[in-house]
């Protein structure tokens, strides 16, 4: 009986312990050079003390009355850690290490004890927040059949907790299912095709990597820094995770290519062994990650993701990162905001019905002024709708369109005294062209969304529902380009789609060989094209400005084509025979070149 009590005791006092550790820990911000590093460590280790504790005296500590869900939270606070050290370190074997925990609890039923008799209202809200941070860890996995099952699971706990739970609001809890289940139903034409993350074997073309290779810059940069953000009103998101920056966060990361990101039965936890669906063992592997992730790949740049963030809370994060940022490194910051308050914060859509030939002098007019936006800064006045710093703005606020809520450009001219890769996806976007020239000690590369996004047929497309059309050009090229045209999956055959793959690889493979032998390329581009996340994002924005240069528009077609800044060589414009052809030879493929207008350039 002693012997007994001692070892309950001892469990007691392991997870107090662990508890007080995991308390200083869960609040530090996912962003910022951690100085107490010793702190994170202290916290795994205490509770892989505790779960090797549990293991060893299971029989002993189940005859003290141990719960089964007791195990499940120390399993799940396990995984919390490790998600949480992902997001501080975009570390890939964290977020394996989160995978594990919380599908061994699903598999094991650590929960299931929350159900029938003896129902406990504080066990419940455990589990419900077992289920939501699983589904965002399996989200951010794109394990999608995964996600799909917890789902369907979550939404019976959910239902389950309002039939047993009469006298409790499960409002908010209802709310969650809500948002998960309206990400599934965001377009997910073709996405399941290639993978978001930067995988070799779809992103490095054979033909120009001896181009690549050989390409050095006067200066070059390295990218370890990022910041992504994105505020807009009723957007698709689930948890604190918005559509577009969980489309930029994936951009920017390693894919795997471990037995892990290799579909494989639930039943099997990774490691060639089958799971204890008893839960009798409660062993995890707690290094099982070292065997789901590939060794070879470089570490993913570090990403701090703000959800809805105030302008000064913005600002200061800006000012963490671009302080702690390592010498002849690159920060990237990817804003996502419309430019005013209003009841919708979507800018108004552009379509094309095929009548622009109705209007074609108009039309060839803005063209003219389009491709004058390629020349050099000499020949163009860039200067956009005001010279002024602070004339117009993203707006970052809930409601109203007080000036606290605005972010100005001038407001971003103080981090450029380091480099700074800035990407702002808004109907204001071209507002912050008064950035270039205005520097504090670095020229900035600056990617300026179109004010408009276009369609073929606007009334099929809900852009609450679908997120940014730039973002997803730069993130996902060809089902932006097939959603533009209204292609579906639905229609288009497997082998049709896999050849348009192809006819936009060669294209990039191409464009990237122009760029790496171009004497004509400011060094601002320069200094960064030997990353390969960056020079993806150059390709794409190359192909999405050249598609939507060429689109039918019926006016005002400067509103629909994006910036850069300072210029991408003339080599590389739509008005290009290399750009041009490639883009005529996708859309040919793809039967919708009659949606086009190639020979006005």
């Amino acid at each position: 009986m002693a012997e007994k009590d001692l070892v309950s005791q001892t469990f007691r006092a392991l997870v107090e312990g662990a508890d007080r550790k995991f308390a200083r820990v869960r609040d530090v911000p996912a962003y910022g050079r951690v100085t107490s590093h010793h702190y994170f460590h202290k916290v795994f280790k205490a509770y892989t003390r505790l779960w090797k504790y549990q293991q060893e005296h299971r029989p002993e500590l189940l005859k003290a009355g141990l719960n089964r869900w007791e195990i499940g939270e120390i399993a799940s606070r396990i995984g919390q850690l490790y998600f949480g050290q992902y997001m501080r370190t975009s570390e890939a074997r964290f977020l394996v290490e989160a995978y594990v925990f919380y599908e061994a609890i699903l598999s094991r039923s650590y929960f299931e004890g929350s159900k029938g008799h003896g129902k406990d209202l504080a066990v419940r809200f455990k589990e419900l927040r077992f289920y939501a941070r699983f589904l965002l860890v399996a989200l951010i996995l794109n394990r999608t059949e995964m996600v799909k099952a917890l789902v369907d699971r979550f939404k019976a706990v959910v239902d389950d907790s309002k039939a047993a739970f009469r006298e409790t609001n499960f409002k908010e809890w209802r709310q969650v299912v809500q948002e998960i289940v309206r990400l599934m139903k965001v377009d997910t034409a073709f996405m399941n095709v290639r993978p978001l993350r930067y995988c070799a074997m779809f992103d490095s073309h054979p033909a120009s990597v001896p181009y690549v290779a050989r390409f050095h810059a006067k200066k070059v940069l390295k990218f370890k820094d990022a910041l992504l953000t994105s505020y807009h009103r009723n957007e698709v998101k689930f948890a604190e995770l918005t559509l577009d920056t969980f489309r930029m966060l994936q951009c920017l990361e390693w894919e795997q290519s471990g037995s892990f990101y290799q579909k494989r039965p639930a039943e099997s936890n990774g490691n060639g062994t089958s799971i204890d669906h008893s839960g009798a063992s409660g062993v995890i592997d707690i290094n099982l990650a070292v065997d789901m992730t590939d060794p070879t790949l470089p570490p993913n740049p570090r990403k701090a993701i703000l959800y809805r963030p105030s302008v000064t809370h913005l600002i200061a994060v800006m000012a963490t990162i671009s302080e702690e940022l390592p010498p002849d490194s690159v920060m990237l910051v990817y804003l996502s905001a419309p430019g005013k308050a209003g009841p919708s914060n979507f800018a108004e859509v552009g379509s094309s019905d095929g009548s622009w030939k109705s209007s074609k002098n108009k039309v060839t007019s803005q063209l003219s002024q389009v491709h004058n936006s390629y020349l050099p800064e000499s020949s163009n006045n860039n200067k956009g709708e005001s010279s002024g710093h602070y004339d117009s703005h993203l707006w970052f606020g809930p409601r109203g369109n007080g000036g606290s809520n605005n972010l100005y450009p001038g407001d971003i001219i103080p981090f450029t005294r380091r480099p700074l890769f800035l990407i702002i996806d808004s109907d204001n976007s071209h507002a912050f062209k008064v950035l270039h020239g205005a520097e504090r000690g670095e020229t900035a590369a600056l990617l300026l969304s179109p004010l408009r996004p276009a369609f073929k047929n606007t009334s099929d497309v809900d852009l609450s529902q679908n997120g940014s059309q730039f973002t997803f050009f730069l993130t996902a090229p060809l089902p932006a380009f097939c959603q533009m045209l209204g292609i579906s999956s639905f229609d288009t055959d497997t082998d049709v789609y896999n050849n348009a793959e192809d006819i936009l690889s060669t294209a990039f493979s191409e464009w990237e060989v122009i760029l790496c032998t171009s004497t004509s390329v400011d060094i601002v581009w320069a200094q960064v094209l030997n990353d390969p996340f960056i020079r993806r994002l150059i390709l794409r924005f190359i192909f999405c400005r050249a598609v939507l240069s060429f689109f039918c528009h019926l006016e005002d077609i400067d509103q629909y084509v994006p910036v850069c800044l300072p210029h991408l060589p003339s080599s590389v414009a739509p008005s290009s025979d290399v750009v041009r052809s490639s883009v005529h030879r996708l859309a040919k493929h793809l039967g919708v070149a009659g949606h086009f207008h190639f020979e006005n350039t």
